[in-house]
C-alpha cells in the first residue's frame, strides 16, 4: 500500500521529491517563464501580474481562490497546435486536425476561444455537448467520447449532428445504431482501441493498457470484432480508429507504438475486410511543465514524428494516408491558468529528526484542486502579493478541509516572513482544477 505523503513516517526526513532549495530568497521569487502563464510578471513592488492586472487587485474584486486565464496565451496554444497538426492527408470541411479536450477545462468562453482558433472540441458528457453548444461551436465540430454514454446524451448527440461518435463498447455500438435508426441520421463514428501501450505515467491516468474500462482489445481481437459489427450495420459510418494511451506523458515512445499498432490494424481491416478506414485519432496526453525538473515534449516534434510515422507505415503497406487527428487538452490549457490563494495561518512543527516543517493553510484546498490527492501531483508556488528578503524555509501549502491529505504543495521553499493575509499564488493549475 503506498504510504500518504501526511502518513506517520512523512517527517522522517526531507522528501526525495522536495524542490532542491533555490540559492537565495531572490532567485527562489523568479518565475520560470516555461511553468507560469504567458503574461505573468512582477512589477515594481513585487507583487505579480497576469495580462497587467495586479493580483492584489483581482483579491479585492474578486476573492480568493481563484483562476485567472491568459486568453492571449490560451490561443496562442491552441493555434500552434492546430498549426503543428496541419494534416496533408485528402480533407474535407468536416474534418478536424485537432479536437481540444474539454474535460481539462471548459466554460463557454473557453469552448468559444477555441473555436475561433480552428479546433474542434472533444466533449465526454452531455453537460459538456451542451457548454460546447452554448458557445455556438457548430456541432459538426464536436466529437463525442464516454466509455458509458446514456442513452439521453447519444440521443441528444445525433438531434443536434456531432461530427465524431467515439464508441467505446459493443452496448455503445448497440445503443447509438438503435437511436440512429429511430431518428432516422447515419453519424460518422470512430473505434477506440486499446494498443496495449504502458505510457509512462501515473496508473489512474494511463488508459491503453488491456485491464482498464477503456475502448476495444487489439491483443484479444475485439477491436476487429468491433469494426466489424459497426461495418455490418447501415445506420453508422464508420471512418476511422481512435486510441488514448494516457496523460501528463514527457516521452514520445507511447505514442509511436499506439500509431504504428493502429496502423497496422488498418491493414488489417482492409486486408480482412475489405474496407480502408480514412481517419485515424491519436488521442492526447502530453504533459506540461509544472516544475522546473518537467521536460515538456515540444509540439512541433511530436507532431511531425507522429506524421513520419503513420505516413512511413501506410505507404510500406499500400494503405491510403488516413487523416490524423489528435485531442490535446492539458497541453493548451494548463500552463495558461494560476491559481490565486490567501494565506489563513502559517504553523512550523518540530519534527523528531530536528528538523522544522511550516504548514500554511490557504483559503481553498483539494475542493479546487484534487490532482494533489489523487496522484501525488507536485506543482510550484511562489509569494505573489509582495517581495521579500527573508530566508527561506520548507513548507508544505495545506487547504482548510478537515482532510490530512488535504494538500495543495507537498514540499516548497518560502519566505520565513509569510503571513496571514499575503497571497500565494500556484501555477499550470488551468488542467483538471
Amino acid at each position: 500500500m503506498r504510504a500518504h505523503p501526511a502518513g506517520p513516517r512523512h517527517g522522517d526526513e526531507v522528501p526525495h521529491h522536495a524542490t532542491p532549495r533555490p540559492e537565495s530568497t531572490e532567485s527562489a521569487l523568479d518565475l520560470d517563464a516555461g511553468i507560469w502563464p504567458a503574461s505573468v510578471r512582477r512589477n515594481d513592488s513585487g507583487a505579480l501580474e497576469i495580462a497587467g492586472f495586479d493580483v492584489r487587485d483581482l483579491a479585492t474584486e474578486f476573492d480568493t481562490p481563484y483562476l485567472a486565464l491568459d486568453v492571449a496565451d490560451l490561443q496562442t496554444r491552441a493555434r500552434d497546435y492546430r498549426e503543428a497538426f496541419a494534416d496533408d492527408a485528402v480533407s474535407v470541411d468536416d474534418q478536424v486536425n485537432v479536437y481540444y479536450a474539454g474535460k481539462a477545462f471548459l466554460s463557454t468562453a473557453v469552448a468559444r476561444w477555441i473555436h475561433e482558433q480552428g479546433l474542434g472540441i472533444d466533449v465526454c458528457t452531455g453537460g459538456e455537448l451542451e457548454c460546447a453548444l452554448r458557445a455556438d461551436v457548430p456541432a459538426s465540430r464536436l466529437l463525442f467520447h464516454g466509455n458509458n454514454k446514456s442513452e439521453d446524451e447519444l440521443r441528444r448527440a445525433l438531434e443536434v449532428g456531432v461530427g465524431r461518435i467515439v464508441l467505446d463498447s459493443f452496448e455503445d455500438i448497440a445503443r447509438c445504431e438503435f437511436l440512429a435508426a429511430e431518428l432516422g441520421v447515419q453519424p460518422k463514428v470512430l473505434i477506440r482501441v486499446t494498443v496495449g501501450v504502458e505510457a509512462h505515467t501515473h496508473e489512474f491516468i494511463a488508459t491503453a493498457h488491456e485491464d482498464q474500462k477503456f475502448g476495444f482489445s487489439l491483443a484479444s481481437g475485439t477491436a476487429l470484432e468491433a469494426v466489424s459489427r459497426v461495418l455490418a450495420v447501415p445506420n453508422l459510418e464508420l471512418v476511422g480508429l481512435h486510441s488514448h494511451i494516457g496523460s501528463q506523458i514527457f516521452v514520445a515512445s507511447g505514442f509511436e507504438v499506439a500509431a504504428s499498432r493502429l496502423v497496422g490494424l488498418l491493414v488489417q481491416i482492409r486486408d480482412e475486410l475489405g474496407v480502408e478506414l480514412p481517419e485515424l485519432d491519436l488521442g492526447g496526453g502530453l504533459g506540461i511543465k509544472y516544475t522546473s525538473e518537467d521536460e515538456p515534449l515540444e509540439t512541433k516534434v511530436i507532431a511531425a514524428d507522429l506524421h513520419e510515422i503513420v505516413r512511413a507505415k501506410s505507404e510500406s503497406a499500400g494503405l491510403s494516408l488516413p487523416h490524423l487527428a489528435f485531442e490535446p487538452g492539458r497541453a493548451i490549457v494548463g500552463p495558461t491558468m494560476m491559481t490565486v490563494y490567501r494565506v489563513g495561518t502559517v504553523k512550523s512543527i518540530e519534527l523528531d529528526n530536528g528538523q522544522t516543517r511550516t504548514y500554511v493553510s490557504v483559503d481553498g484546498g483539494m475542493s479546487d484542486n484534487l490532482r494533489t490527492a489523487l496522484y501525488d501531483a507536485e506543482y510550484t508556488v511562489t509569494l505573489a502579493s509582495r517581495s521579500s528578503d527573508a530566508p527561506l524555509e520548507l513548507a508544505r501549502v495545506v487547504g482548510k478541509h478537515c482532510e490530512s491529505g488535504d494538500i495543495v504543495v507537498k514540499d516548497c521553499w518560502l519566505p520565513s516572513d509569510l503571513a496571514p493575509s499575503d497571497l500565494l499564488a500556484v501555477a499550470a493549475t488551468g488542467a483538471y482544477n
